[in-house]
């Protein structure tokens, strides 16, 4: 069996399964994969992307499934594989279903130090599917999250000729299920419902029906209706003391008040998945009506209280002439209009904007995404890009990090004259460093001897070159007005908003955030 005749199987294989975007990294080894992905695109069949480095591919790759628009990441073998490892670990542990197709020298020759083999198989852990693969393949195999498809090929790595695929009809959908007959939730406790990331409407539907207060991560998608928004601080209130009882949807991974409130109060579980708490699985969670109405709105005037003192606590601040990453995310969360777009970078930026981000309108469509599976500053540029390019239509795209989270995907910017580019502007809250770790205990005023070098870990970078370098746009901005301004004026294509912030006070601003009370 040709290399070729394998390679246009699999690239079939993927349209028939509803893959509609392929990312290319090059490399000798894939050739007949990157022929096939080449010609299917030509057809019209798919969307081809191409990026240099594997890891950004991947993460690309990664943005684009998460957009509602699944993608395949290509690459060749040897380190090539394991540059696609931590798009794959975050798609295992937030259930993306994106594709790895690794190229791989004929079996014969693994064990025999043939240039650029290893083992493949099996790479990216047992939770990853794998399937190894030396002749054509007719169908994806299923897979419940990310798929490894590692392909064989052996010479001739070239086409014999152009090929010309017909249409191909996508795969049946699956039935759909029977709806679940939804479990009960007795009304009494004191109850609260926590969103955390992708948990999707039903947190917010339950909590409607119910009357109880929702506790919403920006990146659940039910950050509206009765979503409060300073809920991690009134965790530490006496409200927080007398919750009682949780209902969780999605995988919650912000805040330590949150997990204390689940190591401590009766959990009920809306998620079929393991959890490092104790829990009861309540499948479709449904309420006989709303409960006694005191309790949510004692919740909702603790919250328009201390949203007051905390914005007052930021005018005040800024008055002192000084730009925190608190007031870049609130200018972020004002600016996404409805059917807007937000991905969000891990560390301080997601959490300033759970702070900060409003709840909105419930008929007013907003969309926040963030890499929470495993929370890492990995490929966020990327996964912004490719999560923009999979809405080909739509308003406004944004993405807010942090300067480092930015300079560890600075690779991102690197984009080919032919390739697809989206509308995204990405906000970079820069303080020239990792002022997460000031708000930690590594950052207490006793560990202050080797801080600077081993946590805050200054760069310097001069983001304006950086950019140049790649013809990026690229704006700096000082003030609020003049971020508002930024973000009102979107310039097209991907573009970068610097905002330089100072990080020198982020510790006492953090201890006096967490000390408001209502």
């Amino acid at each position: 069996m040709s290399a070729t005749d394998v390679a246009r199987s699999v690239v079939l294989a993927l349209v028939r399964a509803g893959v509609r975007e392929v990312v290319v990294a090059p490399g000798s080894r894939n050739a007949p994969l990157s022929f096939a992905a080449y010609d299917a695109a030509e057809a019209g069949l798919l969307r081809l992307h191409t990026r240099i480095d594997e890891r950004t591919a991947a993460f690309l790759a990664l943005g684009l499934t998460r957009g509602g628009s699944r993608a395949a990441v290509v690459c060749t073998s040897g380190t090539a594989v394991a540059n696609l490892h931590p798009a794959v670990l975050e798609a295992w542990h937030a259930g993306v279903p994106l594709v790895a197709v690794t190229a791989d020298r004929p079996a014969r020759l693994r064990g025999t130090d043939a240039n650029q083999t290893t083992d493949q198989m099996g790479l990216f852990g047992p939770q990853v599917a794998t399937h190894d693969l030396d002749t054509v393949l007719d169908d994806l195999p299923a897979a419940d999250g990310p798929l490894h498809l590692n392909v064989q090929l052996d010479d001739p790595l070239v086409p014999p000729d152009r090929w010309h695929p017909d249409a191909v009809p996508a795969a049946p959908p699956p039935p759909r299920p029977a709806e679940p007959v939804g479990t009960t939730v007795p009304l009494g406790p004191r109850t609260v419902v926590v969103a955390g990331d992708d948990a999707g409407p039903r947190a917010r539907r339950l909590a409607a029906a119910a009357g109880w207060p929702l506790l919403a991560e920006p990146s659940s998608g039910s950050r509206t209706g009765p979503a409060l928004r300073t809920y991690r601080l009134l965790l530490g209130s006496s409200l927080g003391a007398d919750v009682e009882r949780v209902v969780v949807f999605g995988h919650p991974t912000l805040s330590r008040p949150v997990a204390q409130l689940l190591a401590r109060a009766e959990v009920l579980d809306a998620e079929p998945t393991t959890r490092a708490y104790a829990a009861t699985l309540v499948a479709d969670p449904v309420v006989d009506g709303p409960d006694d109405p005191a309790w949510l709105e004692a919740w909702q005037r603790a919250d328009a209280s201390v949203s007051r003192q905390l914005d007052a606590l930021l005018d005040a601040e800024e008055a002192r002439g000084g730009l925190t990453g608190l007031h870049v995310a609130r200018a972020v969360g004002r600016a996404l209009p409805p059917g807007g777009h937000l991905v969000v970078g891990a560390s301080n930026p997601v959490r300033d904007l759970d702070l900060m981000q409003p709840a909105y309108d419930v008929g007013s469509r907003r969309k926040t995404i963030a890499n929470r599976g495993l929370a890492g500053i990995d490929g966020t540029v990327s996964t912004a890009i490719g999560a923009s390019l999979a809405r080909r239509e739509g308003n406004r795209n944004l993405a807010l990090m942090g300067d480092v989270t930015f300079l560890h995907d600075a690779g991102a910017l690197v984009i080919g004259p032919d390739e697809p580019r989206p509308d995204l502007t990405v906000v970079v809250a820069n303080d020239d460093g990792g002022s997460i770790f000031a708000t930690l205990e590594q950052g207490a005023p006793e560990h202050a001897h080797a801080f600077e070098r081993v946590f805050a870990t200054p760069h310097g970078v001069d983001l304006a070159a950086l950019c140049q370098a790649t013809r990026t746009p690229h704006w700096r901005v000082d003030s609020a007005p003049e971020l508002t301004h930024a973000l009102d004026s979107p310039a097209g294509g991907v573009e970068v908003v610097e905002v330089r912030v100072d990080r020198s006070r982020r510790r006492a601003l953090d201890e006096a955030v967490r000390a408001l009370r209502p």
